[in-house]
Order: structure tokens, then C-alpha cells, then sequence
């Protein structure tokens, strides 16, 4: 009986209220579509690309492009701290750190991957991502000195704190509190919400426009074309490091100004400085390279720093 009443739906067409809907518009997304937003790293490694990485090749690296902004050692300069704290989660004095809370290492890779280095988001190469997540799991001595990553090893490392992952804790904090909540409300709700931050104001106040920030890696000219010295400068990330008067993780911008007063040579030694990056001219914190600039909008930043940064 049940096979006769089977026969019988599979020969009843599909009503229109159970139909899928035709809306008219759009078309379906081809596979090099899909590919453009499958980017994710999983955990197993699924979405990791070719390539290797040694923790000494990431020094070099990290000491070049992360180390003005996360501390010579992982320590932090006033960002979030990388190293240290393994082990501490459970304790009355959480350190909450890279190598402390993240229960998987491709987290790391995939991170560094798409967001870092702060100033040039995507501009790093598989093998220096490879190479930076060994050297950050090195400074968290989770890997030795030693090790190399690639995409068939770095799935294999296990974390610290593989099966501790919690969100019920602050950011940057250590109270314990988590930074969202998420509690219905019913009645008596509030009129206002309002929106704030834990991170410093010396270092909230230095960033800008997030999005000015970053529109040199979309469908920006080759050259940017901005109002004022202040406008190119937080347009390029500049006051993620430096303030105009006051200084931050780098010195700040009049300061500049003032020491080179009167250097007939100042213009084309900061031009080459903010292309090439170094350390040694304001302490032992190094100014990551820049070379994804135009040198016309180098040159003409350097000449608003210059004339006093006004």
C-alpha cells in the first residue's frame, strides 16, 4: 500500500508553494567567484597555499615589519601583546596573548595573512607568512628554534590551549569580563547605545580613517590624491605609529621636522627611509618598509612633515 501512495505523490507536479522562487535577477556565482571568497584557513589546514617557512627567516622578517608595532620580543608597544602568559588562562592573572588563547596555529597564519602587517594588509608572501607564524610560535616557545612550517606541518602543531578556547573574558583586559555581551531585553530597553573601546587613547586617537586607511589596496589610482599632509598620512597608516605632535610607537611628526630643520639633504633621506624602513635614528624600535607607495606620495608627505607638519 505504502508503494502504491508513493507512486502516487511522484506523479503529483510540485505546487507552486513548494517550488523554489525565481526572483529574476542575478546569476549564479562561477567557480573563480566562489574562489575569491573562500579564503579561510580550518583547522585540519583546509585553504593552506604551498609554501615553507623557518623561524629565522621570520625574525628577519618580523624584526623589519611587526616589531614597531607588537614589542622587539612579542612584548607589545602598546598593541596586543604576542608572547608570553602560556598556561596563565586559568589562573588569577590571565596573560592573554597569541600563544596564550588561540587553540589552533592555522588561526595565526590565517590572520597574518589577511590583516598584517597593519600598514600593508596582503602584501606578505605565503612562505613569510609561513615563516612569521613559526618565529611568533617560537617567541611563545611552542615550536623550537629551528622549526619549519609549511602547510602539511603547521596542522600538526598543537596549541597550549587547544581545548580551553573561551570568549567569556576581556580583550585586552584581565577582569574576566568578556567585551560583548549579548542579553536579550524585553522591557525598559535602552533609548542609546553607545560604543566604546579599550584601547588607548594615545593609540585610538592616531588611527584614522579605517577605511581611507586601506583604500590603497582596493580599486584606489596609483597615485592618492589628498586634500592635506595629515589627510595622505592617515590615509597611508602613518598615524597608526606616529601622532603630529606627540609621539606613540614612533616619534611624532614635528619632532621629525624639528630635528631636520635646515638639512638641505632631509627630503630624499626620509623619502629613502619611509620606502626602505630601518631602525637606529629614533631607538631600537624599526620603521617597517613602505614600498608599496608611489614615490610621488612618499615625496610629498615627507615635504608636509618638512614644513612642520601643519
Amino acid at each position: 500500500m505504502s508503494m502504491v501512495f508513493a507512486a502516487l505523490l511522484a506523479s503529483v507536479p510540485m505546487s507552486s508553494a513548494t517550488a523554489a522562487p525565481k526572483y529574476g535577477f542575478g546569476q549564479p556565482a562561477t567557480p573563480a567567484q566562489i574562489a575569491g571568497w573562500d579564503i579561510d584557513v580550518r583547522p585540519d589546514g583546509k585553504g593552506l597555499p604551498a609554501g615553507r617557512g623557518s623561524v629565522a627567516a621570520g625574525q628577519r622578517i618580523y624584526d623589519a615589519k611587526c616589531a614597531g608595532c607588537h614589542g622587539t620580543f612579542g612584548e607589545s608597544n602598546s598593541y596586543l601583546q604576542i608572547a608570553g602568559g602560556v598556561g596563565s588562562l586559568a589562573s588569577d592573572q590571565p596573560v592573554r596573548t597569541t600563544g596564550s588563547k588561540l587553540n589552533y596555529a592555522t588561526t595565526l597564519w590565517d590572520y597574518i595573512n589577511r590583516a598584517m602587517p597593519f600598514e600593508a594588509p596582503k602584501t606578505l608572501t605565503p612562505d613569510e607568512v609561513y615563516a612569521l607564524t613559526a618565529y611568533v610560535l617560537n617567541l611563545n616557545d611552542i615550536l623550537p628554534a629551528d622549526a619549519v612550517l609549511d602547510r602539511d606541518s603547521l596542522p600538526r602543531v598543537k596549541m597550549p590551549n587547544r581545548d580551553g578556547l573561551t570568549t567569556a573574558h576581556g580583550f585586552m583586559t584581565r577582569d574576566g569580563k568578556p567585551d560583548t555581551r549579548n542579553v536579550a531585553c524585553m522591557k525598559d530597553c535602552a533609548a542609546q547605545i553607545r560604543l566604546s573601546s579599550e584601547m588607548p587613547d594615545h593609540a585610538r586617537d592616531q588611527h584614522g580613517d579605517a577605511n581611507e586607511q586601506t583604500r590603497m589596496f582596493g580599486a584606489a589610482p596609483a597615485t592618492a590624491v589628498h586634500k592635506s599632509g595629515l589627510e595622505a598620512a592617515r590615509a597611508f597608516a602613518c598615524t597608526a605609529c606616529h601622532g603630529v605632535s606627540e609621539g606613540a610607537v614612533g616619534p611624532a611628526f614635528r619632532d621629525i621636522a624639528r630635528r631636520y630643520s635646515g638639512d638641505g639633504a632631509a627630503e630624499t633621506v626620509l623619502v629613502a627611509k619611509v620606502k626602505t624602513g630601518g631602525a637606529g635614528n629614533w631607538g631600537s624600535v624599526p620603521m617597517p618598509a613602505q614600498g608599496q607607495l608611489q614615490d610621488a606620495d612618499v615625496r610629498a608627505l615627507v615635504q608636509w612633515i618638512l614644513a612642520g607638519a601643519n
